[in-house]
């Protein structure tokens, strides 16, 4: 990396829709050679009476100068801001460039970062980007995004040209799967699209698993299904966003990441936790003990579906004015297993550590303010209603029988209720 790097960060801040100067964020290196990030609040943007917080946890309203050697210099707000896997890729091809600096995938990222935040070398911040594609765009989209992510242009274009128009739809929230922004009616939709060598039909799949978690009683994004060709697309509304007439709201939103101050290294995996969460929402959601009792569904119900990517960046806390509160769930896969004995979600969960049981699951009530008989309850509710009706949900919303045959090995697996088990 070179030896610094800096730019204001700016924010929209609740009931706005228009950009202000909140601070400036400066990443060098130290006299070892180590990152070191540096981050201070704006005296003007501390003055101002709704001025609020990036983060509940790092990056308090402070006139303090905020340092961290973590995560390669970049605090958890910002970290949150950036692209992942997939909008990294498409500033990689559109720049040319195998690899960049973290610094140009925070500069380079699309105006439809998640969350309220952006960053620019002005102090004057830009107008927010307001042009998104269409849903009739769609197969072009997809025509593009195949095309990134074989590596092969279509006729007549360019690997660069294509990252282009995808980065100018926008990646939003990260992760790993083609996806891009598009706009209907001034709703935005972060649409996934499914890949040639899926082992089932995952858009259809993750809708069906998201609708039923609202049958366990679950709070889950809104989704739909766009069929393009003989593929099919799954559109999340954005919860980050909401159109008021002149513009967007947007909405602060930091991962669980970020709010167990944790990284996604190996190394740092030990506070990637169920339990540690729930503490963290005791001290900053504005309605704790509802979240707690959420957090716990899901969690029951990311065991009874198996849905082990539960890290810590497919949870969130989202702040539609000034309070924090558990957003809503998102991001859910199931993933059939061989073994029928055992299976680990991606965080701890219970005094077991990561080990997707019944005992475990209950053995960990208190941190969610649950009595036994309380968690009792919820495990018990949400695994009927899986038992009941996962495969009635699954061919409801389109899932083919081969398909649902594949990932019957996900739901109620016999490890699930066993009533006592060795940690390995």
């Amino acid at each position: 990396m070179t030896s610094e790097r800096e730019c204001y960060v700016y924010i929209v801040l609740p009931g706005e829709t228009e950009f202000v100067t909140a601070g400036r964020f400066r990443v060098s290196e130290t006299r070892r050679g180590s990152p070191l990030g540096e981050f201070v609040y704006g005296r003007r943007y501390l003055g101002r009476p709704d001025a609020v917080e990036f983060d509940p946890v790092e990056l308090r309203l402070s006139d303090r100068l905020y340092e961290t050697g973590r995560m390669k210099g970049f605090f958890g707000a910002i970290r949150d801001s950036m692209p992942d896997y997939w909008g990294r890729l498409l500033i990689e091809k559109h720049s040319g460039h195998a690899r960049l600096e973290e610094f140009d995938y925070l500069m380079e990222g699309p105006d439809d970062r998640a969350g309220a935040l952006g960053f620019g070398q002005d102090l004057e911040p830009p107008a927010p980007h307001r042009a998104f594609n269409a849903t009739l765009d769609l197969a072009r989209l997809q025509t593009a995004a195949d095309a990134v992510m074989s590596g092969n242009p279509r006729l007549g274009g360019s690997l660069a040209a294509q990252a282009h128009e995808l980065l100018l739809g926008g990646t939003s929230m990260g992760g790993a799967r083609p996806k891009v922004v598009v706009q209907e009616d001034h709703v935005l939709w972060l649409a996934k699209f499914g890949q040639p060598d899926d082992r089932w039909n995952d858009p259809l799949v993750e809708h069906a698993l998201l609708q039923l978690a609202r049958k366990c009683g679950l709070n889950s994004a809104d989704s739909r299904i766009e069929r393009i060709g003989d593929r099919d697309v799954i559109l999340v509304r954005r919860f980050d966003r909401e159109w008021v007439g002149h513009g967007y709201h947007r909405h602060r939103v930091v991962s669980a990441l970020t709010l167990l101050k944790s990284d996604a290294a190996l190394t740092d995996r030990s506070r990637w936790s169920y339990l540690l969460l729930a503490d963290e929402l005791r001290r900053t959601s504005a309605n704790p003990r509802e979240d707690l009792r959420e957090l716990f569904g899901r969690m029951c119900f990311n065991a009874a579906t198996s849905n082990l990517d539960d890290h810590p960046r497919n949870h969130a806390l989202l702040a539609r004015g000034r309070d924090w509160r558990l957003s809503p769930a998102y991001d859910l896969t199931p993933s059939p297993m061989v073994s029928v004995e055992r299976r680990d979600l991606a965080m701890i969960c219970g005094p077991a550590g990561r080990l997707a049981n019944r005992e475990n699951l209950l053995g960990a009530a208190g941190r969610f303010l649950l009595d036994r008989n309380e968690a009792k309850s919820i495990f018990d509710r949400v695994s009927s209603v899986i038992r009941t009706t996962w495969h009635a949900t699954m061919r409801r919303f389109g899932v083919t029988e081969k398909d649902c045959e594949l990932i019957r090995g996900a739901f109620l697996y016999d490890g699930l209720f066993a009533e006592k088990k060795r940690v390995l």
